[in-house]
């Protein structure tokens, strides 16, 4: 009980440790320095000082110079370029150097025309980009890597806080590339073997990101080996710190929706996926994170993910330590709510699965389930206190191919009226709920009709338990330092079974 403590503290310090990093000063916020340069892709000039909305520069090619701290680059609202804005210089936290907007309109517009990327950071620090609309659509490839917005460091060091805060990106039709050169929407990627490199300080927050090929938004290292990831590239593991991915919606992402590699003590929270895994070849998840300790994930919904094989909502994966989903909300994925899959070589340790909501999520392709235990065996993963509820009586509500090293306890499992079995066999079940299941996997368990609020539940209140529920009082006390369920009640001293900790 008190490592379980321990666990989630050291990941709660890490990330007010973090969120507090990318926090201005109020002095900071008030302050300003450096020159302003406006850009006008239909009404400027490259001849004028761009120093002045009437002097505005016409062209990305212009503005693509190096800035100082402090220095502001502004795009005209309502006009639209074609083109790459590569700027490059650093700023710092203090004095940051912001790429916006100005004037009155829709957002300026961005087109790459197929180019790397729309905007391109590469090897700088201390940007704060905000208020764009960024495309990059050009001739069908498989194996031009695209994106809206990228962030590139290679053999660069450290790099210091970034600011993306809404930034919309659309129509991204780049090859089906991941590592570790990306195709997707808004990528931050380090490459390079020579200089350990890694970012620092980086938050993305109310953005969106539509019909993107292949990630939605997404880190990528070549610093990833560790002992955890023994054969990851570059002598080291040079972690991402201080990431913060809050409240985008990411829609019709080619591939992974939202994916953190290579991270510690990263935030992700109230995010919203809905279509993911939908043209790729390879294998995608909704939010999930690989080779990263410590991860956050909760208040996240994802649904519609496309496809049998993987296209699971959540993902505990290869070389993930410590990470944690909590009150998260998935439906209707083809590819199921949760994926448990460590790499053949690395070691997945310590991650918990609670107090989450599952609606009607399946997946119909053995050896997969609405839970699927494949790849290699986990140690110390815990999925606990969840509801998991699916109208589909062609899937199994848990699976596994002859792998597992979890642990399920305190769960309400439901499923469809023609029975969705419990088909694992390897993993460790205490004191579930099931009910059209099949045979129950655990000696305390509850083989009873759990009396959720509807029979048959679409969103989340549809699960709540109705009174005289078996599941009542049921559960068990974990002293993880979680004190609140889902829909925001106290945990009792005698909690319930599931995701629902009313009375």
């Amino acid at each position: 009980m008190l490592r379980e403590l321990l666990r989630t503290k050291a990941v709660l310090t890490a990330l007010a440790a973090a969120v507090a990093g990318l926090a201005p000063t109020a002095a900071a916020a008030q302050h300003h320095t450096g020159t302003t340069y406006y850009v006008d892709c239909r009404d400027g000039s490259d001849s004028s000082p761009g120093t002045s909305e009437a002097g505005a520069w016409r062209s990305l090619t212009k503005a693509s110079r190096a800035y100082a701290p402090g220095d502001r680059l502004l795009l005209r609202r309502g006009s639209s370029c074609t083109g790459t804005l590569a700027p490059t210089g650093s700023g710092t936290a203090a004095e940051p150097i912001r790429l916006g907007a100005y004037g009155s309109g829709a957002k300026p517009h961005i087109e790459g025309a197929g180019a790397r990327a729309a905007v391109l950071l590469r090897d700088s620090e201390g940007w704060e980009v905000r208020d764009l609309d960024l495309s990059d659509t050009g001739p069908a490839t498989t194996t031009d890597r695209r994106a809206g917005l990228l962030v590139l460091l290679r053999d660069f060091g450290v790099g210091h806080h970034y600011v993306v805060d809404g930034v919309d990106v659309h129509d991204v039709n780049g090859s089906d590339s991941k590592d570790p050169d990306p195709s997707g929407g808004i990528l931050f990627v380090v490459q390079g073997s020579g200089v350990p490199t890694r970012f620092d300080g980086v938050r993305i927050t109310d953005s969106t990101v539509r019909h993107t090929d292949r990630t939605g938004i997404g880190t990528a290292s070549t610093w990833s080996h560790r002992t955890e990831n023994p054969d990851g590239t570059g002598s080291s593991w040079q972690a991402i710190t201080g990431l913060v991915i809050d409240r985008n919606t990411v829609s019709d992402a080619g591939g992974d929706g939202i994916v953190v590699q290579n991270a510690r003590g990263a935030l992700v929270e109230h995010n919203r996926v809905d279509g993911f895994n939908m043209r790729s070849a390879a294998y995608n998840a909704g939010v999930w994170a690989w080779n990263s300790d410590d991860v956050l994930y909760q208040y996240n919904e994802v649904s519609g993910g496309h496809g049998t094989r993987d296209s699971m909502a959540y993902d505990i994966d290869g070389a993930n330590t410590r990470n944690v989903y909590r009150y998260n909300y998935s439906h209707d994925n083809e590819g199921g709510f949760l994926l448990v899959c460590n790499g053949a070589t690395t070691t997945t340790d310590g991650n918990r699965v609670h107090d989450n909501v599952s609606i009607n999520d399946r997946n119909t392709s053995a050896p997969y389930g609405v839970i699927s235990v494949v790849c290699g065996s986990t140690t110390d993963t815990r999925v606990y206190r969840n509801t998991v509820v699916t109208d589909h009586p062609d899937t199994a509500m848990v699976s596994d191919n002859g792998q597992s090293g979890v642990t399920f306890s305190d769960n309400v499992f439901v499923g469809a009226a023609g029975g969705s079995p419990v088909t694992d066999t390897l993993s460790t079940y205490s004191g579930n709920l099931y009910w059209n299941t099949g045979q129950p996997r655990d000696a305390g368990a509850v083989d009873a009709d759990p009396l959720l609020r509807s029979a048959h539940p679409t969103a989340p209140d549809g699960v709540r338990l109705r009174p005289g529920s078996p599941a009542l009082g049921a559960g068990t006390a974990v002293d993880d330092g979680t004190v609140l369920d889902y829909f925001g009640h106290r945990i009792p001293a005698r909690p319930n079974l599931g995701a629902d900790q009313g009375r």
